[in-house]
């Protein structure tokens, strides 16, 4: 006999369910955000409990853990929607090689725009350093 799941999770063919707000919870978003997400169409729960809940599995997690990492790097919802498809497709044995190559190409050109943004970021971020010790500076100038 198995022990039952805690509250607000279920035991589902797919593995362990969660709420929505363990779901945020453990993804570091807001219930309102993965709401968001949902009637965007990024990402849906895998089930609804009797009650009408939300329930969310690890692959959910994960899914929401790429929005996320896409979002401070300035993608649209409509691109996040396409690397998601990509993953999905590349995540399927049954997807055939030539489609898994385009898939790959695909993937590829949201590396390098990701590489890209990051090091815009970085020099934003360096700007902003230099100011904070220019500040700084004056600071430990006017204070004698």
């Amino acid at each position: 006999m198995t022990a039952a799941p805690p509250p607000g999770q279920t035991e589902g063919m797919t593995g362990r369910h969660m709420q929505i707000g363990e779901a945020a919870e453990r993804v570091g978003l807001s219930i309102r955000t993965i709401r968001h997400y949902e009637e965007a169409g990024l990402v849906l729960p895998s089930a609804r409990s009797e009650g009408g809940f939300r329930l969310y599995t690890e692959p959910d997690l994960a899914r929401l853990a790429v929005v996320k990492r896409m979002k401070p790097l300035g993608f649209t919802l409509d691109e996040m929607r396409d690397l998601l498809a990509i993953l999905d497709g590349l995540a399927h044995d049954t997807t055939p090689g030539a489609e898994r190559a385009a898939l790959r190409e695909r993937l590829a050109m949201f590396h390098t725009a990701a590489q890209a943004r990051v090091d815009a970021l970085r020099e934003q971020l360096a700007t902003a350093e230099g100011f904070a010790q220019q500040m700084q500076d004056q600071i430990e100038l006017h204070s004698s």
